[in-house]
């Protein structure tokens, strides 16, 4: 089966493809059911989500296809112990862990049969999370939107650096949008990559038109990073964004956590105020042009993958 990998063998996907697990867009069934027909691995992003919206969501992907899944949770969440019940007791078959150390958790997961993948932004994790005992890890680039790592590690220096520190499979995220990307994350020695931009940019991405529109304008320099020295934030440029930059070069840092308190990514996905809202998203939205169903954008980036590697194997005649 071309674009065979030991992650695809683990999680018993067709295709190294994951779709990020981001908070509102993938927080209810239809991405993740969409992107796991599809042959990739839809994952459900519990951050938002009371734990009996979590149960429907995962009663909701299985209604729609029998392939594998996952569910993102965020480890420091308030309400973290209650997704992880609900994910044990549905029996998820896979938990993409973030923010936090899966220690504590990692025999319960292997007694239930749970696949754990864990979320980390630097090699020095990754070890640790290895150590630990997880199956796998997502090696989260600068690039990437949402929370990247504070140490500001590129995509191709850390996914190259985190193969060589660890055995565990490794998954590449952040910067990517197409086949040649995949294919190139697969050089350095990754064994899948994660997507997050690519898949807000479908129907099926739970999130206000005008957040989706607003990416797909955004040029390749249209995101920055807000709150350097708290939980840094990569969106697009706005007026909330300039706004912070501005009170960053003048501000106390009481103002400055004042400011980034009182704006969220919920009034940016749901309620549609782009300007003001946290636009969560990637440097990738500069390299993606259109909005196409899930399924189309998984059989689009299976196709570029192989062209691209083709085209690398012309390199050996």
């Amino acid at each position: 089966m071309p674009l065979r990998t030991r992650i695809t063998d683990l999680l018993q996907i067709r295709y190294p493809i994951i779709q990020a697990g981001m908070s509102w867009a993938s927080s209810d069934a239809e991405l993740p059911a969409a992107v796991s027909a599809a042959g990739g691995l839809g994952v459900i992003a519990a951050g938002p989500m009371y734990p009996e919206d979590l149960r429907q969501a995962i009663q909701g992907v299985r209604a729609r296809t029998s392939a594998p899944f996952a569910v993102n949770v965020a480890l420091y969440n308030k309400r973290a112990a209650e997704h992880l019940e609900v994910i044990f007791d549905e029996k998820v078959p896979i938990i993409v862990a973030s923010q936090g150390s899966p220690r504590a958790h990692l025999a319960r997961a292997r007694a239930a049969g749970i696949t754990w993948v864990h979320v980390t932004a630097n090699p020095i994790h990754a070890v640790k999370a290895e150590a630990a005992g997880v199956d796998a890890v997502v090696a989260v680039g600068f690039e990437a939107g949402g929370h990247p790592g504070p140490d500001e590690i590129g995509t191709a220096a850390l996914v190259r650096a985190t193969v060589k520190a660890v055995k565990v499979p490794v998954i590449a995220a952040g910067g990517i949008a197409d086949g040649a990307g995949i294919a190139a994350m697969l050089c350095l020695g990754a064994e899948a990559v994660q997507l997050g931009t690519r898949f807000l940019l479908t129907p099926e991405a739970n999130l206000h038109v005008a957040y989706k529109e607003a990416v797909l304008r955004a040029p390749l320099h249209g995101t920055t990073l807000v709150g350097r020295g708290r939980s840094p934030i990569r969106m697009l440029r706005n007026a909330f964004a300039e706004a912070y930059g501005e009170a960053e070069r003048i501000g106390s840092n009481a103002d400055l956590d004042t400011l980034f308190a009182s704006r969220s990514l919920k009034q940016a996905a749901l309620e549609g105020d782009v300007e003001q809202g946290k636009v969560e998203a990637g440097q990738s939205a500069g390299l993606i042009d259109s909005l196409a169903p899930a399924a189309e954008v998984v059989e689009r980036l299976v196709d570029e993958t192989l062209q691209a590697l083709t085209r690398s194997a012309r390199l050996l005649d």
